[in-house]
């Protein structure tokens, strides 16, 4: 079970502060009629249903927040998300337990200023009273019930504290992993390309391409296919046939009154200052180009998103809206006596008047109107063709008896998601992957309102395209294949070549070998050259093949870190750069790219500079937080084994099944 680490921050009321923060509204189970209200317990501290479905149903809102679509809860089940947030929990209340057995607690003064402090409510002047009791009551919580969960949660931060506190990394393995991160490499490199071949790839006969072919067949095989037959039913097929009430259209405008019809309004920001003396001078110094806005706001430990007020009328604005509206453009005006004190005000945008009449707004109000009711006709639909499905009815069956349509579909994975077509629908396209043979066709939900049901006819395994009908890509991935190979044999060939001209070499073989030792063949002639067995040897041919090799045009990058990034270089140039020692050069091979690097110059790290120290201290904390954490999580299991824990598996199963 891992543990929860939380940085100075409880475990449970900081996470809640966070999603109140981001302006998140709760979820708020307040019973569950029949069951318990608890669904474990570790010793004798309690963790509330209430508490898990709160925990479970943020993480659900925001992973949908990333992925667009809202999970189900058995999808969460098989990710494992369940079981991460009651371990969250069971941490929480492992600590809680211990703290209460060791008597540790924090005062009601404590627990006040930490409430009074936290961003998620605070107003323009400060602590917000109304906007507390607000979020907690759309948290489904009520004071009593934050402020103890507060408690507890400040008096477990303590213990966590005490536990981990005092644990540093070895100094030596500090320095060892900062000396590794800062060494740094002198490199030089060169990329071959197509232009460095010493003539264009031939094209392939016919064997080699159908021998290609079969040797990469991976490369040529469709994938599997899943032949689906499914009926759908949409609001757009149902928009054209709904009929509409003109006088519900009117209805519907003047309830979207204030969406047609606004008056004019101002984006602003708003700073309070102590007194109008304090205004005045910053507004002097904006004036004169010595200070914006946001650097006098900051100047008082606020953001811009901490002054912004929004889109107000002149009558919203109060005392300041006279002098706002009146400003002709953007900037800051005032200051002027406001309820809260002496103000400036930024104007951050000029929003005219919205007037769009009901004829102006008919054509959206028939298309919104249209489409609003034909959710409703499909939401009424939908209890008879589950009942026509749950009877044995077929697709075609459904489909001839109520507006859904059929159609027919060869599914694959790498289908790409086309709007407007059922695959372009995430329930589909999920369903579709999941669905066999063995299932009945079951009533689904489309985003937009839709519904749909589904079958599967028939799999096609994986099938090797026949060479006829991808000929012309077999003959494309041999030549890229065979121009690949001959780059990197050009370029195992510069790197010999690089290699011997770093290397020192005897003037001759026959300088290299004792006279005794040396054979007939290359013995000293009167010339005082070895005498060649043949016309041209071995070595020959090879030194003039070599001389016809391209030159390497090197470039050359000095000063180089680990984490450094080459952006015209193949990617993983500086990771295998790092990989070789001084004076050597090696082949790399990238993907469809290959390159030459060499290392002029292996600088070791410097320990004393500036970088070294920020290092040092990065260093000191990541591997600090993961001893913390391994000593924390050892912890955790200790008292959850010693103080003992349950879990109520209906008690959770009545929480999710709310969720």
């Amino acid at each position: 079970m891992s543990s929860l680490r939380t940085k100075g921050k409880s475990t449970i009321v900081w996470i809640l502060m966070g999603m109140l923060l981001l302006g998140l509204g709760g979820f708020g189970v307040t019973s569950f009629s029949g069951g318990s209200t608890e669904i474990g317990s570790v010793g004798e501290t309690e963790i509330d249903a209430q508490s898990y479905a709160r925990v479970l149903n943020n993480q659900i809102d925001a992973i949908a927040r990333q992925t667009g679509q809202r999970m189900s809860i058995e999808d969460a089940r098989s990710m494992g998300l369940t079981q991460a947030v009651q371990a969250q929990l069971l941490n929480s209340a492992a600590l809680a337990e211990e703290a209460r057995k060791s008597g540790v607690s924090v005062g009601d003064r404590v627990v006040a200023e930490a409430i009074t402090a936290a961003p998620a409510f605070q107003g323009p002047g400060g602590f917000d009273r109304a906007a507390y009791g607000e979020l907690l009551r759309r948290q489904g919580l009520n004071e009593e019930e934050f402020e103890s969960d507060m408690r507890r949660d400040m008096a477990s931060q303590i213990l966590e504290q005490a536990v981990v506190a005092g644990v540093t990394p070895p100094p030596a393995q500090v320095a060892q992993t900062a000396r590794w991160m800062l060494e740094r490499r002198d490199i030089s490199w060169t990329e071959l390309t197509a232009e460095d071949l010493p003539a264009p790839v031939s094209p392939a006969d016919e064997e080699t391409l159908k021998a290609w072919h079969q040797a990469n067949a991976d490369s040529f095989t469709a994938p599997e296919i899943r032949r689906i037959t499914y009926a759908w039913l949409t609001p757009e097929m149902l928009a054209e046939t709904v009929e509409l009430d003109e006088t519900a259209l009117r209805e519907v405008y003047d309830s979207r009154d204030a969406d047609y019809n606004q008056p004019a309004r101002r984006l602003v920001g708003r700073l309070v200052f102590e007194s109008m003396e304090a205004a005045e001078a910053a507004k002097a110094r904006i004036d004169a180009g010595e200070a914006d806005f946001e650097q006098v706001a900051g100047e008082r430990g606020l953001s811009l998103a901490d002054t912004e007020l929004g889109e107000l009328t002149e009558s919203e604005l109060g005392a300041g809206g006279e002098l706002v509206f009146a400003a002709e453009d953007n900037g800051v005006v005032g200051p002027v006596e406001t309820d809260l004190g002496p103000a400036l005000f930024a104007v951050n945008a000029i929003l005219d008047p919205v007037n769009i009449s009901f004829e102006e707004a008919l054509p959206d109000l028939r298309a919104e109107a249209a489409a609003d009711r034909a959710r409703r006709l499909i939401a009424d639909q939908s209890a008879g063709i589950e009942d026509l499905l749950a009877g044995g009815a077929t697709l075609e069956d459904v489909t001839a008896e109520t507006d859904m349509q059929i159609g027919e579909l060869d599914w694959t994975a790498q289908n790409e998601p086309v709007p407007g077509e059922i695959g372009g629908y995430t329930a589909f396209r999920q369903r579709a992957a999941a669905v066999t043979a063995e299932d009945y066709p079951e009533l689904f939900e489309l985003d937009d309102g839709g519904v749909f049901a589904l079958r599967l006819d028939e799999v096609v395994p994986p099938t090797l395209i026949p060479f006829e009908e991808v000929r012309d890509r077999v003959a494309e991935d041999w030549a890229q294949a065979e121009a690949r190979r001959q780059l990197l044999a050009i370029a195992e060939e510069m790197k010999l070549r690089a290699v011997s001209e770093t290397m020192p070499a005897p003037r001759s073989l026959a300088d290299a070998v004792p006279a005794d030792q040396q054979p007939d063949d290359i013995a000293p002639q009167a010339g005082g050259t070895a005498a060649a067995p043949g016309e041209t040897s071995a070595t020959s041919r090879r030194a003039a093949a070599s001389d016809a090799l391209p030159a390497p045009e090197w470039t050359s990058e000095t000063g180089l870190l680990r984490d450094g990034y080459l952006e015209t270089a193949p990617e993983n140039l500086v990771a295998e750069a790092f990989k070789l020692e001084e004076g050597e050069t090696e082949v790399l091979e990238a993907g469809d790219r290959v390159a030459l690097i060499r290392v002029d110059r292996v600088a070791p790290a410097d320990l004393e500079g500036e970088l070294a120290q920020d290092v040092s201290d990065s260093v000191t904390g990541r591997i600090g937080a993961s001893l913390q954490n391994d000593l924390f999580d050892y912890f955790a299991r200790a008292v959850l084994s010693a103080n003992g824990l349950s879990l109520d598996q209906s008690a959770i199963a009545a929480v999710e099944s709310q969720l």
